[in-house]
C-alpha cells in the first residue's frame, strides 16, 4: 500500500500548470465565491420523470466538456422519455425547486456554488429521497468549502491527475455488473481519459463500480523539471462508485474530462444507467437510511 502523498506538495507544482493553461485554470487558483439568490425560471411543473443538469463553476471550469456533456445528457434523457432542466444556477437548489426533480446530475461542478441555505435544501433532497449524479469535476476540487459533500456525497478527495502526458489510455477493471450504469461493460475497460487520484480509497464508504489498473498508465504528474511526482494510489484506485444518501442515492464517476468523452457509446450507456438508478427507476433500491450516509 502506497503512503498517502502530502496535499501541498502536488498542489503547488498542478497549480503552476493552471497557470499556464489560461483562464480555466486560473479560476481554480482564484475561485469565485458567487452565489445565486434568485432562482431561476422554469416550468410550474415538469414532465416526469424529470432531471436537472447543473454546470455552475466557481472554480475550474471544463470550457469543452461542459456543452458536450450537457448536449449528451439531453439526447440520453429524450431518448428515454425523461424530461431536462439545464442551468448554471445555483439557487435552483430549494426546497420546491429541487422537489420538480427525481435526480439532479452535477456536470463539472467546481468550486463553492450554492449558499447555506442552498446546502441545507439539496442534502434534505438527497435524505428523503432525491438522486445525485456527479461527472468528473464535481468530485475535482482539491479543497472544499463543504465537509459533507466530499466527505459523505462524493467520499473521496482528489488530490491530482497525470500530467506529462495529460490524456492517456488506461484500463479499468469492472469490479460490478450489476448495476444499471455498468452491466453493459465487460470485464475490463480500455480507454483514453484524464485520470484522477484521490487521497485514499473511498472502498468501505461506498459501492466501487470500477477501478483503474495502473499497471495500464503512468500516474505521474510529470512537469518538465519542475515536478516528477508520483500520485498512483496503488491496487485499489477507484474511479466510479455509488451509495445510498439516506433514502436517496449518490453515483459519481471520475471519468469524462475531454468533449470526446460525450459521444463514446459505452460511456454514454454508463451516465444513462446512472441516472436511470439515480431516479429511483431500478434497483439497487434505497429505501431504508443508511446510518453512514447519515453523517
Amino acid at each position: 500500500m502506497k503512503s498517502k502523498p502530502q496535499r501541498q506538495t502536488i498542489v503547488v507544482p498542478l497549480l503552476a500548470a493552471m497557470l499556464l493553461s489560461g483562464c480555466a485554470g486560473m479560476r481554480a487558483i482564484w475561485p469565485s465565491s458567487h452565489h445565486h439568490t434568485t432562482p431561476p425560471a422554469m416550468e410550474s411543473e415538469m414532465q416526469r420523470p424529470a432531471i436537472l443538469i447543473y454546470s455552475k463553476t466557481n472554480g475550474f471550469r471544463h470550457e469543452e466538456a461542459i456543452p458536450a456533456g450537457i448536449t449528451a445528457l439531453e439526447e440520453i434523457a429524450k431518448a428515454n422519455g425523461w424530461s431536462t432542466f439545464a442551468t448554471e444556477n445555483g439557487a435552483v437548489h430549494n426546497t420546491e425547486q429541487l422537489s420538480s426533480f427525481d435526480a439532479v446530475v452535477w456536470h463539472q461542478v467546481s468550486g463553492d456554488t450554492l449558499d447555506e441555505e442552498q446546502k441545507a435544501a439539496f442534502r434534505s433532497y438527497l435524505k428523503n429521497g432525491g438522486g445525485f449524479v456527479g461527472i468528473h469535476g464535481a468530485g475535482g476540487d482539491f479543497k472544499y468549502a463543504w465537509d459533507w459533500y466530499v466527505e459523505t456525497l462524493i467520499g473521496a478527495q482528489f488530490n491530482g491527475h497525470p500530467m506529462g502526458p495529460q490524456f492517456q489510455e488506461a484500463t479499468m477493471r469492472i469490479e460490478d455488473r450489476n448495476h444499471p450504469a455498468t452491466e453493459h461493460l465487460g470485464e475490463t475497460w480500455v480507454r483514453t481519459d484524464e485520470w484522477y487520484s484521490f487521497e485514499a480509497s473511498p472502498r468501505g464508504k461506498v459501492n466501487v463500480l470500477a477501478t483503474l489498473d495502473e499497471t495500464t498508465y503512468s500516474p505521474r504528474m510529470k512537469m518538465g523539471w519542475l515536478v516528477d511526482r508520483d500520485i498512483g494510489m496503488g491496487e485499489d484506485h477507484p474511479v466510479m462508485w455509488y451509495q445510498c444518501i439516506g433514502k436517496g442515492r449518490a453515483f459519481y464517476s471520475a471519468l469524462g474530462h475531454q468533449a470526446s468523452a460525450y459521444s463514446e457509446p459505452a460511456y454514454r450507456k454508463v451516465l444513462e444507467g446512472a441516472i436511470r438508478w439515480a431516479a429511483g427507476s431500478v434497483e439497487p433500491g434505497c429505501s431504508q437510511a443508511s446510518g453512514k450516509a447519515n453523517r
